[in-house]
């Protein structure tokens, strides 16, 4: 098969599970981060300068960017007949490509809110951070999906602020319940199919829950995600804070 195709699994038997096709941060790794962000900052002066019905076709555009790089991913693992359960779109980016698509269609506060909130940070760090480099080289479906969907995931929640959305704290009880209640079905639902979702199963194969792992133990890595939410919604809605802050100090 060639390499271009190659899963987890089959690189994990050719080249041994601790096998990196690059490493972090370095060139390709920034060459990666860079057109990542010259996409993103390019789409979104794009889209401010867009009148109302080309931001519309815009929005729709990513969106179906999103689920085209998902199905891509999906048809050239069960192609080369190497899908698996572990390729399902439940992990908390795939589960954000639909809150997408549900609010491209809806146009939906509560979806504006989660995808700001969590999905920013939550593609960002994938990016920063990523988790799939165990394939063969950067030239692979795997790792090319895995760059340009976060890209994209991280452009669209920062399209719908561009547009004028306001994130609100007061709406962050929304985005936890949302978190947490989709967490909880997922963490049962991993022991059967044996799988990873949310890395709840186990720590492996992700830089930042191996660090909770050696802060915390593998008992007990997962507590590690509570403080590391707590900072990225502060992150998040600290900037509205003051700003609100500032305009109500103005009156």
């Amino acid at each position: 098969m060639n390499d271009f195709w190659k899963s987890y699994d089959i690189t994990h038997a050719e080249l041994g599970p601790n096998f990196r096709c690059y490493p972090l941060y370095g060139k390709i790794h920034l060459i990666e981060l860079a057109l990542s962000l010259v996409f993103i900052v390019g789409m979104a002066l794009w889209y401010r300068r867009s009148s109302a019905s080309a931001r519309r076709r815009i929005l729709v555009g990513v969106t179906i960017a999103l689920l085209a790089d998902e199905a891509a991913l999906l048809l050239g693992m069960a192609l080369t007949g190497q899908w698996n359960w572990s390729y399902l779109p439940l992990h908390l980016c795939s589960i954000n490509v639909f809150v997408c698509l549900y609010n491209t269609l809806t146009d939906q506060n509560w979806c504006k809110e989660e995808l700001y909130a969590l999905c920013i940070p939550g593609a960002a760090l994938a990016l920063l951070c990523p988790s799939w480099l165990d394939v063969p080289s950067w030239w692979t479906l795997i790792n090319l999906h895995s760059i340009s969907i976060h890209a994209l995931l991280v452009l669209y929640p920062v399209l719908l602020v561009v547009r004028g959305y306001r994130p609100s704290v007061r709406r962050a009880p929304q985005v936890l319940a949302f978190l947490f209640g989709s967490a909880l079905p997922i963490y049962f639902l991993n022991k059967p199919l044996n799988t990873n979702f949310y890395f709840l199963n186990n720590p492996y194969g992700n830089v930042i829950t191996s660090a909770f792992t050696r802060l915390l133990g593998e008992k007990y890595y997962i507590l590690g995600f509570l403080p590391a939410i707590a900072v990225a919604l502060c992150l998040m809605y600290l900037p509205w804070v003051v700003a609100d802050a500032r305009h109500k100090k103005r009156k």
